[in-house]
This record gives C-alpha cells, sequence and structure tokens, in this order.
C-alpha cells in the first residue's frame, strides 16, 4: 500500500463499495442504517427511482428500483451480505462487492473509523 502524489490511497484490494438494489427508499434506509449502526458499513448513498431490466422466471421483466451503495471494508464482506439478505425483501437481492482502487486520504481514514 502506498500514497501516490495527489495523496490517493492505492494498493491491495482492502476496501469495497457494495451496490445493492432495493424495492424502496425504505428498504434502502433500514439496510443502511442497520448497517451502519452495526459497522460494517462506513456509509451509504440511496439512490431513488432506477429502472432495471432482467430476465426472472423466464420473463423479461422491468422494475422501478432503489439503488444503494455502501462503503465497506472488503474483509467484512461476507458479514454484510450476511446481514442485508436478512433484512432485504428479495428473494434473490442483488449484492455485487466492487474493489475500490483508490481513495483519498482523509476519506480512508474516516471510513476505517466508521467499521469493525
Amino acid at each position: 500500500m502506498y500514497h501516490d502524489a495527489l495523496g490517493l490511497w492505492r494498493g491491495k484490494m482492502e476496501l469495497s463499495l457494495v451496490y445493492v438494489t432495493c424495492s424502496s427508499v425504505d428498504e434502502a434506509q433500514t439496510i443502511a442504517e442497520t448497517v451502519i449502526v452495526e459497522k460494517l458499513a462506513a456509509c451509504s448513498n440511496v439512490i431513488p427511482a432506477m429502472i432495471s431490466t432482467y430476465v426472472w422466471q423466464g420473463k423479461l421483466t422491468h422494475s422501478e428500483e432503489v439503488l444503494l451503495l455502501l462503503k465497506t471494508k472488503t474483509a467484512l464482506f461476507e458479514k454484510l451480505r450476511t446481514r442485508i439478505r436478512t433484512l432485504h425483501s428479495y428473494e434473490t437481492p442483488a449484492i455485487v462487492a466492487l474493489p475500490i482502487a483508490a481513495v483519498d486520504d482523509d476519506y480512508l481514514k474516516w471510513l476505517e473509523s466508521g467499521v469493525e
């Protein structure tokens, strides 16, 4: 791990941005508040009103969904995924961790203070 000339942290993929689709703003906020209080994620963004297109049970489907983004340590992904599944209304929720390759140093320190 190192910091580059811009003060960005770069190194092994130790941080993740977790992408979760939800049925409503209320569901996304409930999940976000729970995992933040439990220190499984440092912060969230709830982005309302997106349209998802997919095949479900053999039928082309279009759904209005809400995007929940969570920032966390990659090592916490399994605990976070398990907790989200207990709170989520979907039978098969989209819970996808994306590695964070670089991050502002001050934001990194803040993020690390918010998770276990």
